[in-house]
């Protein structure tokens, strides 16, 4: 019986390159991978599921689970693990030096629902007790015009959301003073060219996020993998098959970095780099699986609900296919 061909988007990260140059295989399976970037992929897969199988917003998955309204499967595959915050971006005028400062004032987004802001408005709520109707929110392009919206939201009366003026950025509103912070996706180019008007709302974000993860056990998890139902429902072995190659490219990735020949060749500051990362969270930090990410699953679960994003709390388990471990 010839393989089964499918087309699986996702981004070029070390995990996922002995997929995309043929090392790893995944039985039964031929696949076509489409190299994109993930802003790229999620619209297209929520709004027209136009791959087989692809990287997929955890928070925008967690979302439609909950509303009974998912047209996809997925595997507890976490292709993406990040910490959100060094992304609050705060005027240096704007008297925010702590995160209760930040009640009251104006906040830019690109996508209200995407993964990071749930995770900054979540760690913002239970960690700090500002809680997103203390903040008015604005909604737009980050630095380009703005992006269809990921999910339709139906958002509680005291949640204050409005989208900013056509032919302005949150970059440029911020820069310009018409807002007071940025929860951004990656760093605003004013702040990387060295603006004295932005800085961080955490400066020393690495020990606040090290300090975090100890108290929480959560290490933020970005995207995870989803498989389109139809195709889940008529080759059921698929989810298996996928798991199972993605693992396998991940531990492909993992077990090239600590090698010694080549960091002492090229950057010998990474092998400190990575024994740091190692004694904070362990060496399978970057684990697949949901018993290995439960607080962190719980922990978005909660804050979509939270944020009246979902009408329920959805369990782990509900999120992810049996079969795949």
């Amino acid at each position: 019986m010839p393989n089964l061909e499918l087309t699986i988007a996702c981004w070029d990260y070390d995990r996922t390159r002995p997929l995309m140059d043929g090392r790893v295989q995944p039985e039964g399976i031929t696949p076509n991978i489409q190299v994109l970037r993930p802003r790229e992929i999620f619209p297209r897969m929520l709004h027209d599921q136009e791959f087989h199988a692809s990287e997929m917003s955890l928070a925008s998955y967690v979302i439609l689970k909950a509303r009974g309204q998912c047209p996809f499967v997925a595997i507890p595959v976490m292709l993406s693990k990040m910490f959100r915050h060094d992304c609050i971006y705060i005027r240096t005028d704007a008297g925010i030096n702590e995160p209760a400062d930040l009640r009251g004032k104006r906040i830019g987004v690109a996508q209200y629902s995407s993964t990071a802001i749930v995770y900054i408005k979540g760690m913002l709520q239970h960690d700090y007790g500002v809680m997103p109707e203390e903040m008015t929110w604005f909604m737009g392009g980050q630095d380009s015009p703005a992006p269809a919206q990921l999910l339709p939201m139906n958002l509680p009366d005291k949640i204050r959301l409005s989208f900013i003026p056509e032919g302005k950025t949150l970059e440029g509103m911020l820069e310009a003073g018409e807002l007071d912070a940025l929860f951004a996706l990656y760093n605003p180019r004013h702040f990387v060219n060295g603006s004295p008007n932005i800085g961080r709302l955490f400066p020393n974000f690495k020990e606040v996020e090290q300090d975090y993860y100890r108290r929480t056990g959560i290490f933020p998890i970005m995207h995870t993998v989803a498989i389109r139902e139809d195709v889940h429902r008529e080759h059921p072995w698929v989810a298996a098959s996928l798991y199972k190659a993605f693992c396998e490219a991940r531990d492909l990735a993992i077990d090239g970095l600590y090698d010694t020949d080549a960091l002492r060749l090229s950057l010998p500051f990474l092998i400190d780099h990575i024994e740091e990362t190692w004694r904070v969270f362990g060496k399978d930090y970057w684990a697949y699986g949901v018993e290995s990410n439960l607080a962190t699953l719980e922990a978005v679960a909660r804050y979509v609900h939270d944020q009246g994003l979902a009408p329920r709390i959805v369990t782990p388990e509900e999120l992810f296919l049996a079969e795949t471990p």
